[in-house]
Formats: structure tokens, C-alpha cells, sequence
């Protein structure tokens, strides 16, 4: 039992060690893993959230960008607007019979001095023909009759003003945007047409200062979508129709501003985009941000944090694998050490002759036993047997022979005890002791019977002795815990007297002590 009990402890401690070294493990890896993981989400949220305030401050950006433009190109219009009404009220007013041609000449080319958007203004006579401008010079023969804006109002008695399509000034070669109203005679006749023109080019040179990304574009264009002005400027641009587009189709419809992300239809570039439709004429502005020049710097920066993030996790689990390898050659050298304790504590109680358990085996193993049995309430069986004439065998053969007649003796002794719990012990020279737990007098004797049959077959040769070979005495005690007080020393004693009893009645036999009871213990 005991040689069991011992290998139970052993098998228990490796588990406990086994189970420790995986608690131990896991609850590493586990918080490697929570730390990786919170260094993920961290950097992650943060990723997302630097993302959205990319956005965010593009959104403004293009929203500003296209409420700036906006402003500037209704200014620049009303100004045309507000001069070519003032002085519509004043031909119609004085009549175009009385027209002072210098002195208005004079003055629309001070007008046009004032406004740097203005590339001229123009009073045209019904069939077309010019009747005065800013300009110095009016070319022969020149005539308007031909144009959009001419027929428009020739057809149209509305007096608002118009905005019309780029066209391409006849008297400079300037692209232009035509701003015209209709001038009537007292009785509704037509009576011509009143124009100022903006340069395209003022426009371009405004929009350039702009600081935006090479992809970005600002864009100006009537309501039907024909594009006035564009940047970056390209002359087969202009008149082409953003009504297709999806700012046209699906947002301006429902809103006057706003912002977009969409696919521009001149260029394919995906851009984010700010709206704004202008409040006082059929205008609308678009300012675009390329969507590579929006992420392109975040993306920088996520590379960045993510190339840190990587080697942050690379060390993490670097330290982790460390930790871990550390602490399985910790377990490791726990087991080997405690290998070794068991070892050296074999070996401290084991006899290095016989292989059995020595004296103090025996001395450590009793005790817990008698209270084992006590609890249990089974016998103890402690056998003493001591070879016959030993000394005398080793007289005649010698010690080596001698100790050869031990081991035998000890591997007879492991051959008769066949439970786990039976211990075998040379209790010193050429004395053994056996310990049988849950024993009784019959089983012990029969146990030690079988000794002495086996001892007596095997015939082993000593001259020195009447009997001609090898022989044992043995004493047998046993102790009933439950029903007496035993201990380790009286249960000694007792089978120590039982086999000098054998000794004494001569040798080669058992015998069986009385009941062993001594006083209770205080």
C-alpha cells in the first residue's frame, strides 16, 4: 500500500504540475491575447475614426469651396445684372430715337473699367446691327442677329436677365459668358437687345488660386448642366452637359446644396463634391476633391500606424513565445527536480543490496499505517524473519557469497508479497521485516509459510548449519487499532520477541505473538 500510495502521490503531482503548466499557460496566452486584442481594437477605432474626420474635414472643405465660388460668381453677376438694368431703364427712358452714342459710349467704358470680370457691354439695334459698346472701335458690318442670346429675346418679351452659353467674342476672340436683357420700345416692340459679356478666363484665373489637389475641380454651369466654366481648364470641356451626371439626376432635384461623392462624367475621377445651386440665377456650382487626394495622407498615416501596429504585435508575441518557453523550463525544471527529490528519497530508503526498502522506510510507512488501519478497522501484521546462522555462512563462503544469499532472500520476499500495499524491508544485516496491512494472524502465517517453503526449495548450501542449507526464523505480531493501542514500537518489540521465541524453540519456523496490548497512551 504503501509502494501505492507513493505512486498515487507521484501520478498526482505530475497531474497537478501537468495542470498547472496549462492553467499557467493559458492564462498567459490568454492575456497575450486580450492585450493583442485591445491593441487591435484601439488602433482599429482609431484608424475608423481618423477615417471619418478625413471626411469630415473634406466635407467642409468642398462646402466651403463650393459656397466661396457660389458667392463670387453671383457677385460678378449682379454687378453685370444691376448696370445693364440701369441702363435699360435709361434707353428706354430717353428713347432710342435720342441716343447720345459718345456720351454712352463714354460711359459703358467706364463701366467696364470698374468691373475687372467684364469683357464688354453692348447695345444692339433690332436687326442686330451694333449701336454702341465700351469698345473704341466697332467693327464694319458687324451684326449679332445670328446669336442664341439675339433671337432669344427677338422670341421672348420676358425682361429678366439671361444668362447664355460660353460663345467666342467676334471682336476679340475671347471666350465669354453672355448676360442680356431685352430692351423694348414704349408699346412692347422689340427694340434690341442690351449685353455684357464676363471672360471665361476671369473665372479660370480665380478659380486657380485655389489651393486644391491636381484631380480636384471647381466647376460653374448653367442649371441645364452646360458647363460655363471648368478647372483644370480644357477648351472642348466647356458646353458639354452635366445633366447626366449624378449631382444633376439625383441630388439637385430634391436640394439646393450639399455634398456628394460621385464619379465625375468628363473625367472618370471619383470625387467628393459640394453642391450649391445659386439663389438668384439659374446657376450651379460644384467644387470636387479627388477621393485619392482625400485617403491618400490617411492611408499614409494607417500604413504607418499599422507598420507600428505589426511590430508592436511581433514584440508582444515575441515576449509572449519568451514567457512562456520560461515557464515551461520552469515546470520542466520543477519535475526534474522533483524526479530527483523522489530519486534521492528512493534511494534514502532503499537498500542498495537487496533492493528492498530499508529501516527507514520501514520507520516512515508505520506509523501512517497503524493510523490508516485505525480509521479503516482492519489488523496490521508486522513479520520479523532473520537468516539462520548467517554470520557463520559468511564465515565459511565469504561476504560476497553472503550478500548474493540476501539478494536472494529479497527477491524471494518481492515474489511472495503480491499486493500493492505490502512492504518488504531489510531491516538490517541479515534481519527483514514485512509490513501487512489488512492482514490477520491466519493470513500472515500463511504468507509466511510460503516463505519458508520457498526458501527450503531453493536449498541454497550452508555447512555451517545443522540443517545443511540455508533457513529463517520469523515472528509474526499483530495489532488490531480499533480495539487496542498499537505503535510502531510495541508492534516491533512484539514480533522481535515472537521470532527469538522461534529462535529459542529452533529455528527454521514462525511464531505468533499474543495480542500485543500496553497501557492507553495519556
Amino acid at each position: 500500500m504503501c509502494a501505492a500510495r507513493k505512486q498515487t502521490e507521484d501520478g498526482l503531482f505530475a497531474l497537478t504540475s501537468e495542470r498547472r503548466a496549462v492553467a499557467l499557460f493559458r492564462l498567459v496566452l490568454g492575456f497575450m491575447a486580450a492585450v493583442m486584442l485591445a491593441f487591435v481594437a484601439i488602433e482599429g477605432w482609431r484608424i475608423w475614426r481618423d477615417y471619418r474626420q478625413v471626411y469630415s474635414n473634406a466635407e467642409n472643405a468642398v462646402s466651403n469651396l463650393a459656397r466661396a465660388t457660389a458667392q463670387h460668381a453671383e457677385d460678378a453677376i449682379r454687378q453685370v445684372d444691376a448696370i445693364t438694368a440701369a441702363l435699360a431703364e435709361r434707353l428706354e427712358g430717353d428713347g432710342f430715337a435720342h441716343i447720345d452714342r459718345p456720351r454712352l459710349h463714354a460711359l459703358l467704358k467706364q463701366q467696364a473699367q470698374i468691373m475687372p470680370q467684364l469683357h464688354g457691354l453692348f447695345v444692339y439695334a433690332p436687326d442686330g446691327s451694333w449701336i454702341v459698346t465700351d469698345q473704341d472701335a466697332i467693327p464694319p458690318n458687324a451684326n449679332n442677329a445670328d446669336r442664341d442670346y439675339f433671337i432669344y429675346h427677338r422670341t421672348h418679351r420676358g425682361r429678366q436677365v439671361r444668362i447664355g452659353s460660353v460663345v467666342r467674342s467676334r471682336s476679340t476672340g475671347d471666350l465669354i459668358i453672355p448676360i442680356s436683357r431685352r430692351l423694348e420700345h414704349p408699346d412692347g416692340r422689340f427694340a434690341g437687345v442690351l449685353l455684357g459679356t464676363i471672360k471665361v478666363d476671369w473665372f479660370v484665373r480665380y478659380y486657380g488660386d485655389f489651393k486644391i489637389d491636381e484631380r480636384g475641380a471647381l466647376v460653374l454651369a448653367k442649371r441645364d448642366g452646360t458647363i460655363l466654366v471648368r478647372r483644370p481648364f480644357v477648351e472642348q470641356v466647356i458646353g458639354r452637359s452635366l445633366a447626366g451626371s449624378e449631382i444633376f439626376r439625383q441630388y439637385l432635384p430634391y436640394a439646393s446644396e450639399g455634398v456628394a461623392e460621385a464619379v465625375a462624367v468628363v473625367d472618370g475621377t471619383p470625387r467628393l463634391y459640394g453642391f450649391r445651386a445659386l439663389s438668384s440665377y439659374p446657376l450651379v456650382v460644384e467644387a470636387g476633391l479627388s477621393r485619392e487626394s482625400i485617403i491618400a495622407p490617411w492611408r499614409h498615416d494607417m500604413l504607418k500606424s499599422l507598420g507600428v501596429l505589426v511590430l508592436l504585435l511581433v514584440g508582444l508575441a515575441g515576449f509572449g513565445w519568451m514567457v512562456l518557453r520560461q515557464l515551461r523550463e520552469r515546470i520542466a525544471i520543477e519535475r526534474a527536480l522533483h524526479q530527483a527529490h523522489q530519486t534521492l528519497k528512493a534511494l534514502a530508503m532503499t537498500d542498495s543490496l537487496t533492493g528492498l526498502g530499508n529501516r527507514r522506510r520501514l520507520d516512515a510507512v508505520l506509523e501512517p499505517e497503524i493510523r490508516r488501519a485505525h480509521r479503516q478497522g482492519y489488523a496490521l501484521a508486522l513479520v520479523m524473519l532473520d537468516l539462520d546462522y548467517f554470520k557463520a555462512y559468511n564465515d565459511r563462503y565469504g561476504h560476497p557469497a553472503g550478500d548474493q544469499c540476501l539478494r536472494r532472500f529479497g527477491d524471494l520476499l518481492q515474489q511472495v508479497l503480491k499486493r500493492p500495499g505490502d512492504l518488504a524491508v531489510r531491516y538490517g544485516g541479515e534481519e527483514f521485516t514485512l509490513l501487512l496491512p489488512a492482514t490477520d494472524a491466519q493470513g500472515a502465517s500463511l504468507i509466511v509459510q510460503e516463505i519458508l517453503q520457498l526458501l527450503r526449495r531453493q536449498a541454497i548450501e550452508h555447512g555451517g548449519s545443522p540443517l545443511g542449507q540455508v533457513s529463517v526464523s520469523a515472528g509474526i505480531a499483530v495489532g488490531a487499532p480499533t480495539l487496542e493501542t498499537v505503535t510502531p514500537q510495541n508492534l516491533i518489540a512484539a514480533a522481535d520477541a515472537a521470532l527469538y521465541e522461534a529462535k529459542r524453540q529452533g529455528r527454521d519456523r514462525y511464531c505468533l505473538a499474543g495480542r500485543v496490548t500496553v497501557a492507553a497512551a495519556p
